[in-house]
């Protein structure tokens, strides 16, 4: 199955066409590049995309989606994914500097997410290699990070082989964000199950405020404020991170902190508003 991108106009905003004109160019007068996203659902996805298509840094994002939609973004073009086999896919139509792909929940409610493709994380490394095919230089993942499932020895490192090998693909850059993951009440429990859980609730208030989910807007800004200054290589951002940058005053400087000294969580703490 082919890859078509569908192009839809610039709707007749007068809002979206200061926005425009607002951002700032290009250093040195050089072309954009371009942005690949998959993923871009729920609350996180969607913020994701929103705030790197209006960064003005990139020329356009293509998002990969299972039948063709509309989109309120002028900056966003759709790309129709093809079957499961992730390795026979053609190439996306433009070239792409820089890929995201994250794993966010669809929303049901929410027929353009409906329409959007999500990938499955055991699809990851064909996917990543995808991304590598079509030009992609700086890989963004972002995996949700359940309390309590990975050694604190790994929470800052490539935690399984998929990640190793997608690291060992040839990005330039590969940005792995552990974003906490918000727990979801179980459905169909039986009344015991249901009286258990509500007496073993109150072990929700012992989760320390630094492992708790990120807000979609800050981890969006996080990823943002990252890739302006992320070097080569391939570094890790736990929940606690995501964390002290939403409570900082300056968020550039919990970034620049972790960048150049691997600061630690008692360091970084001094950036914080609190």
């Amino acid at each position: 199955m082919a890859l078509n991108v569908i192009h839809f106009p610039m709707l007749a905003s007068l809002l979206q066409a200061l926005q425009s004109t607002l951002r700032p160019s290009t250093a040195g007068g050089g072309a954009q590049p371009g942005l690949l996203v998959t993923g871009a659902t729920g609350a996180l996805g969607s913020e994701v995309l929103r705030w790197l298509a209006g960064s003005g840094r990139f020329a356009q994002a293509q998002v990969l989606a299972r039948e063709p939609i509309t989109t309120a973004l002028a900056q966003v073009a759709i790309v129709l994914a093809g079957d499961d086999d992730i390795t026979a896919w053609p190439l996306c139509p433009a070239p792409a500097h820089t890929g995201v792909v994250m794993f966010e929940p669809l929303r049901l409610y929410h027929d353009r997410e409906r329409a959007l493709w999500t990938p499955a994380p055991a699809q990851l490394p064909a996917l990543a290699q995808w991304f590598r095919r079509c030009g992609v230089r700086t890989l963004v993942l972002v995996l949700p990070h359940a309390q309590g499932s990975l050694p604190q020895a790994l929470m800052h490192g490539l935690a399984s082989m998929d990640e190793q090998g997608v690291a060992s693909l040839g990005f330039e850059r590969v940005l792995l964000v552990r974003s906490a993951q918000k727990q979801s009440a179980p459905t169909g429990r039986s009344a015991p199950e249901k009286l258990a859980a509500w007496m073993l609730s109150v072990m929700k208030y012992m989760i320390p405020a630094s492992a708790l989910p990120a807000r979609p807007t800050k981890l969006a800004e996080f990823v943002d404020a990252v890739l302006r200054v992320l070097p080569e290589g391939t570094p890790v951002v736990g929940p606690e991170l995501l964390w002290q940058a939403g409570q900082a005053t300056d968020m550039q400087a919990v970034i620049r902190a972790w960048l150049n000294t691997g600061a630690s969580k008692k360091e970084l703490g001094a950036y914080s508003s609190e």
